[in-house]
């Protein structure tokens, strides 16, 4: 008896199913609308946000110019207005909003001043016509404020009104304190 040994082919898997997944056409169409809308609305958002923070940072500036033009115009006035039957208020006029270092300027100054006053019977006046910004670094504020004095003496009772340009500088990091004043700079005769 003889055995054949009958040689099996080895078993093999039938031939996987290619898979496939099918989407409809406006399925795909919506996704791809959706997905640009989702990166329009980003982009939109982001340069909005931007523009927004532009916009506040450039209206802070502004306000702040603003803010230092009106106390430079304040101080120009109140050191243009003197009386010489008080010279107090006036010096005191002289160091409101400025920083303690420039106040005991005035103060050191202030028996001189007052002896030119007093004999001169100085009064004069003042009508602010404008004040601007110069410069500004760090918080620091140059501003001219510009002034037309009309002041009487013994020496003109008739009066004078002249152009008078003060030079001030502030401090916007210390509440705005005013740090130096150069006044009666480009003094023009008004006609």
């Amino acid at each position: 008896m003889s055995t054949d040994t009958e040689e099996k082919a080895p078993e093999t898997a039938p031939p996987a199913a290619a898979r496939t997944v099918s989407i409809r056409l406006s399925t795909a169409l919506t996704a791809l609308a959706l997905t640009a809308l989702l990166v329009a609305t980003v982009t939109l958002a982001i340069l909005y946000a931007g523009a927004r923070g532009t916009i506040a940072d450039t209206e802070a500036r502004a306000a702040d110019e603003r803010h230092a033009e009106q106390v430079a115009a304040d101080y120009a006035l109140g050191a243009s207005t003197i009386d010489y039957r008080d010279v107090k208020a006036w010096f005191t006029r002289l160091k409101t909003g400025t920083a303690p270092a420039l106040a005991a300027k005035f103060d050191a100054t202030a028996p001189q001043l007052e002896q030119i006053l007093l004999p001169l019977q100085w009064s004069s006046t003042a009508t602010p016509l404008s004040a601007d910004v110069i410069a500004e670094s760090g918080g620091i504020y140059q501003v001219n404020a510009y002034l037309t004095v009309n002041s009487t003496s013994v020496q003109n009772p008739d009066g004078a009104a002249t152009t008078v340009t003060y030079s001030l500088t502030l401090d916007r990091n210390s509440g705005w304190q005013i740090t130096e004043v150069g006044g009666l700079q480009n003094a023009i005769p008004a006609k």
